[in-house]
């Protein structure tokens, strides 16, 4: 397994032999084609097609911010590990009504559990609550409505005035850190579930679409807290992140260079981070982590063992 690039800094990418090359006024850095599983681009990058040849060639997927953290898209490139008859199953598993509740379900659950160990919230009620849901519509509203709850608490824990989610452009600091960390979150999910045979564009929380790939916004909600909201909880404590790290932009709110730089180190670093796995007795980075869930739901679309969410041990 390679490591996952994070280039943050305006340049030039391209294709030097087999390796990967970046440029700017500054500096000059190859990085090894085996080294390298995916990247992130955060900054102004042009880029040759040589490169994405390679790229495609050798199975790395590009994923693609604007300067103020939003998700653009991603260079996926063909895939490799498809299975016809696990896409029959992930069909199935979707126009089951009851299949798709379940998945649905599952996800939440992992959302709620992980969230209410970072805002220290007690969920029974809402779990209750979701137990009994017969809809989608139903057990998004119940997310939703925890989301809410979990936002107070956030806005409670900082100095930095927050009223409430924003998108699209986020009005205000903490608004801007949610929109990065759920962007690098829903990117990273995706990008293992490239080096699997699932299907990302099928999905059962979010509604499959044809301009997005939905089944990674399903296994986000599990990773979010960990990868978006304990991650700004703690930069936040610790003075890391600060209103000098913003800026204004148009009728919107975004980290600056300094800002993103920051963010993304507590990102790149947590990946890398290890924890035992009690299953598999052994330590995994949190990288390994998703991957392993996303195996987990492959199990259950085979019918080998019901998909469990992965609740962090906080």
């Amino acid at each position: 397994m390679g490591r996952s690039y994070f280039l943050i800094t305006d340049g030039f990418l391209s294709r030097k032999e087999d390796t990967i090359f970046f440029k700017n006024s500054e500096i000059e850095k190859v990085l090894p084609i085996e080294d390298v599983d995916e990247i992130f681009v955060l900054s102004e990058i042009s880029v040759t097609s040589k490169l994405l040849k390679l790229l495609a060639k050798k199975g790395i997927p590009l994923h693609l911010f604007n300067r103020y953290g939003f998700y653009v898209g991603s260079f996926y490139p063909r895939e490799t590990h498809t299975s016809g008859f696990l896409i029959v199953k992930q069909v199935q598993h979707y126009l089951d009504m009851d299949k798709r509740l379940y998945l649905a379900k599952a996800f939440v659950v992992g959302a709620i559990e992980n969230l209410s160990a970072v805002y220290k919230i007690d969920n029974k009620h809402t779990l209750d609550r979701l137990k009994k849901a017969k809809t989608i519509e139903e057990i998004m509203s119940i997310e939703g409505n925890f989301r809410k709850v979990c936002y107070e608490e956030l806005g409670k824990k900082t100095s930095i005035t927050f009223e409430g989610r924003t998108k699209r452009p986020p009005q205000d600091p903490i608004n801007a850190l949610i929109s990065l960390g759920n962007s690098l979150t829903y990117a990273k999910v995706l990008g293992e579930i490239y080096f699997t045979p699932l299907n990302p564009t099928i999905s059962y929380l979010h509604e499959p679409s044809t301009k997005r790939f939905s089944l990674s916004l399903d296994v986000a909600e599990v990773f979010k807290p960990i990868f978006s909201d304990a991650i700004i909880l703690r930069l936040l404590k610790e003075g890391k992140i600060k209103e000098k790290h913003f800026k204004n932009f148009g009728e919107g709110v975004y980290l600056n260079d300094e800002g993103r730089k920051i963010y993304v180190s507590e990102f790149k670093n947590l990946l890398e981070k290890t924890i035992y796995h009690k299953k598999l007795k052994r330590k995994i980075s949190y990288r390994q982590l998703i991957r392993i869930e996303l195996f987990k739901l492959i199990k259950h679309f085979l019918d080998e063992e019901p998909y469990k969410p992965y609740i962090r041990g906080w």
